[in-house]
């Protein structure tokens, strides 16, 4: 079977690419395993929400994707607040931009499920197979079948198996920590509000969600270090209900009032992961690409900057190079690395920044915080930066 492309993986950025290359005509096909996302019921959630950026935002409605996601899932982030380890807060409001919003909050599943649907009606080749073996302009599955392509995008996550197999350049650097995700029911409403402490070694936030029957709904995105979580995540259903709130509200003091979790814990490890991303054949998208710290929730919006530019940049070649050649996909990577760089020295600067007990460090990043918040221009640019735009 010959194709254009050939994009490996089906999870957000995977189905976005093949979606994205497939409305500008081009001969694609998805190679990975195919499932239905299944609908969440009633007031049930899916355990994992991105807070997508205004620049994803219109990205995912230019592929006609925004629209087709239930609207009463979907939470407007108006304001946010920044807290630091002793008195330093920042407050972000949409207004201060002259924005309507900071981001939105969704649900992975429902994102997933509306690229489904839109990849089924478009009738795209999905091939539902893995990859086994690759090499210039073809691979072989593992029920051994043979696929040939000009180009093959890796979409197939951290560990891409396409990546490995072409030999790509790939560094990783383990933060010893893990991300904590679940829902909580709270007392006080969160006004459309996301709230965040850095404090010693930890990021904590609350990202505002629907109201339930229950009452006020926050997902809870918590990096800590590995024992840490690990605890947690080894405590039985009774033993978190009540020892998690507990730990919770060390830390934000009651902001939303009493806490309740309402869904199960899960955990996943704290990378920072950066990869070659482009080279002859074979260019790379999301996780594959890059990894970062979860602390400014942008991962999924850096995924899907590179859908978004990867797509333009094939659009726009000249008619007489294939999909492949390394001169096209050379421009790929080259658009992409100032925003890929600067996300990764912001995250990580952070992280190190809140992580390092030097003397005197507590007071003066928490001075500089205090600072942020009495100049509204550096408001603006921090929106700005946020936004994508």
């Amino acid at each position: 079977m010959k194709y254009d492309v050939i994009v490996c993986g089906a999870g957000i950025v995977g189905m976005a690419t093949a979606l994205a290359l497939v409305r500008a005509g081009v001969n694609v096909a998805l190679l990975a395993p195919r499932r239905a996302p299944e609908p969440m019921q009633g007031e049930q959630y899916h355990a994992r929400v991105y807070a997508i950026s205004e620049a994803s935002q219109a990205f995912l409605a230019s592929l006609g994707i925004w629209d087709a996601m239930p609207q009463e899932r979907v939470t407007e982030v108006d304001a946010m607040q920044v807290n630091g380890d002793r008195d330093g807060q920042v407050v972000l409001h949409a207004w201060q931009a002259a924005k309507p919003h900071l981001a939105w909050i969704v649900e992975s599943g429902e994102i997933e499920r509306a690229l489904f649907q839109a990849l089924t009606i478009y009738g795209l080749p999905w091939i539902n197979d893995t990859m086994q073996a690759w090499q210039p302009g073809q691979v072989t599955t593992a029920d051994g079948a043979t696929l040939q392509a000009q180009l093959f995008i890796g979409a197939d996550g951290a560990r891409s198996p396409l990546r490995s197999a072409a030999g790509m350049a790939h560094s990783k650097k383990d933060y010893g920590d893990k991300g904590l995700v679940t829902h909580l029911t709270c007392e006080k409403p969160h006004m459309n509000t996301a709230y965040q402490w850095f404090c010693n070694h930890h990021v904590l936030a609350f990202l505002p969600m629907p109201d339930t029957s229950e009452g006020h709904q926050v997902s809870l995105v918590w990096s800590v270090d590995d024992a840490t979580a690990d605890r947690f995540l080894q405590m039985d259903e009774a033993t978190l209900a009540l020892t998690l709130p507990q730990a919770l509200d060390q830390v934000a003091q009651g902001c939303l009032g009493k806490l309740s979790v309402r869904s199960r814990l899960h955990g996943f490890p704290l990378t920072l992961e950066k990869a070659q991303m482009a080279a002859s054949g074979v260019a790379l998208v999301g996780d594959a690409a890059h990894r970062v710290h979860p602390l400014a929730g942008q991962g999924l919006n850096l995924g899907l900057g590179d859908v978004k530019v990867l797509a333009q940049t094939l659009n726009q070649k000249e008619a007489f190079r294939s999909y492949g050649e390394l001169r096209v996909l050379e421009r790929y990577a080259r658009a992409r690395a100032a925003d890929v760089m600067a996300m990764r020295v912001a995250t990580d600067g952070l992280y190190q920044l809140f992580s390092r007990e030097l003397p005197a460090l507590p007071l003066l990043r928490n001075a500089g915080m205090r600072l942020v918040q009495q100049l509204p221009w550096v408001k603006r640019q921090l929106i700005a930066g946020a936004s994508g735009l």
